[in-house]
């Protein structure tokens, strides 16, 4: 795991894999948004649909901050730059939050 130029060198293929499934999941959740607009779908259940698309990038979100904690913040710690890993983690933090 590493860092280049700010990004990421690389993801554990396990995690690459599952980022890639669910974000395919949430693209098909996307379009069915889409389908159920153009087919005037009761409000109820459109709502219902987009609170299962936030889930679904919360959950996303959650797999690239475990990676990036992991993977980028150890290596940080581990050559010296703990100033810019503490950054990283309350930046995370911050946007978290939101």
């Amino acid at each position: 795991m590493g860092v280049y130029n700010g990004y990421m060198k690389y993801m554990h293929e396990e995690n690459r894999g599952k980022v890639i499934r669910r974000l395919t999941l949430i693209e098909g959740q996307v379009r069915g948004l889409q389908k159920m607009i153009e087919n005037n779908t009761y409000c109820i259940d459109v709502i219902t649909q987009t609170s299962a698309v936030k889930q679904g990038l919360s959950n996303v979100e959650d797999l690239l901050l475990e990676n990036h904690l992991s993977g980028c913040i150890l290596d940080q710690v581990k050559s010296g730059q703990t100033d810019k890993a503490k950054e990283e983690i309350l930046k995370v933090y911050k946007l978290k939050r939101r």
